[in-house]
This record gives C-alpha cells, structure tokens and sequence, in this order.
C-alpha cells in the first residue's frame, strides 16, 4: 500500500465546498479504494486562506518542505479538487514540478485525469479555470463594494469615536475627544503634542494602541467626521499612499451623523495645506529653530539638507552620515544668513524672482485642478446612479446642483491665484515685508524661519560654484 498526504483548504470567498471533515472523509474513501494510506501526520490544513498565493498558506508550505526529504514521505497528495491545491497556474505548475521531480503525484479525487499528455492538457484547464473564477470573484467584490460606498454605506472598521451598530456608525462616548482634537488643532497645538496629551487621556486606536502623530492626521484628514463615506478601490489606495487628494478616491455623503461641522472641517484643511506647504517630509513645525535658514539650505551635489554640524556651522546631511554626497558643504551660518539676506533684498529690488511651481511648493493651483477634477468624477457617478435607477429625480437634481456650486467655487478660487501668479509686483511687495521680518533685531528666530517658508521653497547652496540660488513660490 502507497503513503499519501492529504491536502484540505477551505476558503471564506465561496459557500459551495465541503467542510474540512468532508473532504478529509472524501479523501479516506478514496485512498481505501484505490490502495493509499494516508497517515493522521501527513494530513495538512489550511483554513479560511485564499488559494492566489502560496505565501499565505503555512501547511501548504510544511507540506511542500517535508516532500522535499531524502526518505520520500509520501508518494502522492490527494485534494478534494485542483483548486484546493492552486488557483494560481502559474504557481500550480512550479510546485507540481517539484514534486514531479521527486515522484510524488497531485491527485484530485473529484477530478480524474489519464497519465497522458492529454490528460496533462485536460488538467492545465481546469487550473486556467479555477485561476480564472478566482480573477472574476476579486472584480465582483470590488464591484460590490464600490456600489455599496455609492450609496454610502459603512465601509470598514468605525473610526474613533465611532461605533458600528447594524452595519451603520453610531457616534460613541469618544466623539467630544475627536472635536477637541480638531479644535486644539485649530488653536495651533501641533499634531504630535495632541497625540501626547489625548494618550495620556487614556484614549487609544481601534486595537488598543497608543495615538501617534500620523493617526491624529489621518482623523484630521478623515471625511467620515462630516458624515462622508470615503473608499478606493485602487492598488494605491490612501490607506497604504496616504495621498488624500487623489482624484480617484470616491467620497460620498454617508447615512451617519457627522461629529465635527462643515467649517471646522474646512478650517483643518485649510490649516493642513498650509502647513504641508511649509513643511518637507520629516519636518515638524514643533522642532527648534536656532537658526533662521533651518531646514531650508539645500545641498548643491545631492539635494540633501545641510544640518547643523558645529555650533557655527552646517554640513550636508547625506555627507555627515558618510552616504551618497562626497563633496562637503561645509559653511558657517552667520556668512549663509548675510547671504540670502542681501539676495532678498535684490529680489525684491528688482522685482526679479526664481519661482519652481512643484507639487508641494507650486500646490495652490495644483490643488485646486485636483479638486475641480474630483468634483466632476462625482457629477459623473452621479448622473450614472440617476440613469441606473439609483437615484431618483429630485435626489440626482440636488447632487447635481451641490457639486456645480462646489465646482465653480474652487474655479473662483483658481481664478484668484492665477490672477496672483501674473501680479509680480504685488508679490514683490510681500517679499518686501518678510524681508523686513527677517531684518528686524526684535524677531525670534523661529518667527524669521517661518516667515522665510512662506515664500522661498528653497536655498540650494553650490561649494564648488560658491553661489546660494533661491528658488521661490506663490
């Protein structure tokens, strides 16, 4: 009698497969009758798994190392079907390779197939189909979940100060925190200072973890506060990106109630934008400024920031840490300063300015065309869910007005930084009071910093060339 492993997977995307008992039973059955003994050892089970992947699959994964042994464990695996071995072909033929080399065969007892090429052939399509169902079933769910956003519907886990009641947020005991944090946001405590204080509070995340600095802004980006239902379906959904503005994102109104109002909320991401603008990744608004160029003198060589690396000097970040940069951009700070002062005030002198319009330097118009871009999404899914029968008239009539006035609003606000762009010498004239700012003797250092932000996205510095280039925004 000929040793057999048993395979048995049992997914949670389907309702129409055996149980585990079942298929081990089916198994058994078929091993008595056709000369198998298959050994309570050798029986591997992976429950609730998906079958795309073999990554994810430790049983699968033991059985496949243990089949790899000098002593030939077993000389065949029995599946109920090929697809609780693989709906992955690709995958399926690798690790029946494998196992091929070592003489071992994969036998499904509901699908005989001859040892013939013929039956290999027959075989590769019922794997084609199998990996074809499992294809089909991820775009029927992501279809379903994108109809049941639409009608804005509870999408995921609740946010805090929200619990899930009947498949619908219900506001809890945490919802005064979550308008606390969004007011204290407002009065100028920073992001990682309100995560600070609301963990000592006693309040956590979901899973009971201590707030951090990007959980309290993701609250303070998160719509479902204004009684909005947000959801991507995409690869590069914000959850792993945390690209809030990308045109792709549904957002609809929810069946829940809001807990921050519609002008808080606005004011938060007014303030957010803000404050993006001003500062790069890894910055924080909250670190010390003990001198007035901080964070904004740029390596010539390698991009990187130059940091302080005596108590008079800067060096360029990457070179300290001895990585990409080889050239030094060793300079003192007094000299930087007296530099890009004197470069400011013949900026403005001669109303002559470098202006690099990036994403996060440039985003006042960019951010504007984003938003318009969404806006008209949403007209569009509208006017589908109104010839689709999901939307009556007067609902399709109401959303349709509703996010024409929010279009033409953000066009207006377009309009104006346009027309600001063209005015040079309006700008020259704010130019003219930073510098002023930046001179005065009564100034702290952070309030020069600061002011500096507003206008210059940049100050790149070249040693070779022993010249500072400052590149400006509206």
């Amino acid at each position: 009698m000929k040793t057999a492993a048993a395979y048995i997977r049992v997914s949670d995307e389907r309702q129409d497969e055996y149980s585990p008992d079942s298929q081990l039973k089916l198994i058994n059955e078929f091993a008595q009758k056709n000369g198998y003994f298959v050994p309570p050892e050798y029986v591997f089970y992976d429950d609730g798994i998906s079958a795309k992947t073999a990554k994810k699959r430790p049983e699968f994964n033991r059985m496949i190392a243990l089949s790899k042994d000098k002593n030939n464990p077993f000389e065949a695996i029995l599946v109920w079907k090929f697809s609780r071995f693989a709906r992955n072909q690709e995958e399926s033929i690798v690790y029946k390779n494998i196992l091929r080399k070592k003489g071992i065969q994969v036998i499904s007892i509901s699908e005989p197939i001859t040892d013939s090429p013929f039956g290999e052939l027959i075989e590769r399509i019922i794997e084609w189909m199998d990996e074809y169902y499992l294809i089909n079933l991820s775009t029927e769910v992501k279809r379903g979940m994108l109809e049941k956003a639409s009608r804005g519907e509870a999408m995921c886990a609740p946010a805090i100060g929200y619990d899930l009641v009947n498949k619908k947020y219900i506001p809890n005991h945490q919802a005064v925190f979550v308008q606390q944090i969004f007011q204290d946001y407002l009065n100028g405590i920073t992001i990682r200072q309100i995560a600070i204080k609301y963990t000592a509070a006693g309040l956590t995340t979901r899973k009971g973890n201590p707030l951090e600095a990007r959980t309290i802004q993701y609250m303070l980006y998160n719509p479902l506060y204004i009684g909005k239902i947000r959801w991507s379906s995409g690869e590069n959904s914000f959850s792993k990106t945390r690209n809030f503005d990308d045109p792709d994102i549904l957002i609809v109104d929810g069946e829940h109630t809001p807990i921050i109002d519609i002008e808080t909320w606005e004011a938060v991401q007014e303030k957010l934008k803000k404050q993006k603008q001003l500062y790069g990744r890894y910055q924080r608004a909250e670190q010390p400024h003990e001198w007035m160029l901080k964070g904004l003198l740029h390596c010539g060589n390698c991009g990187a920031t130059l940091v302080k690396s005596r108590d008079f000097y800067v060096q360029c970040h990457q070179y300290t840490k001895g990585r990409d940069c080889k050239v030094s951009h060793c300079v003192s700070i007094e000299r930087a300063e007296k530099i890009i002062v004197q470069a400011l005030q013949n900026c403005v002198k001669n109303c002559s300015f470098t202006i690099q319009p990036t994403e996060r330097a440039a985003a006042s118009a960019i951010d504007y065309s984003a938003l318009i871009k969404k806006e008209e999404i949403k007209l569009e899914r509208a006017k589908k869910a109104y010839l689709t029968g999901i939307d009556s008239t007067e609902e399709y009539k109401a959303n349709k007005d509703e996010i024409l006035k929010a279009i033409q609003k953000l066009e207006n606000q377009l309009n104006e930084i346009t027309a600001k762009k063209a005015d040079i010498y309006t700008y020259s004239k704010r130019c003219e009071k930073i510098f002023n700012i930046i001179t005065d003797p009564e100034k702290s250092t952070e309030a020069k910093n600061q002011a500096l932000r507003s206008i210059i996205r940049k100050v790149v510095f070249n040693k070779l060339e022993k010249t500072f280039s400052l590149f400006f925004y509206y």
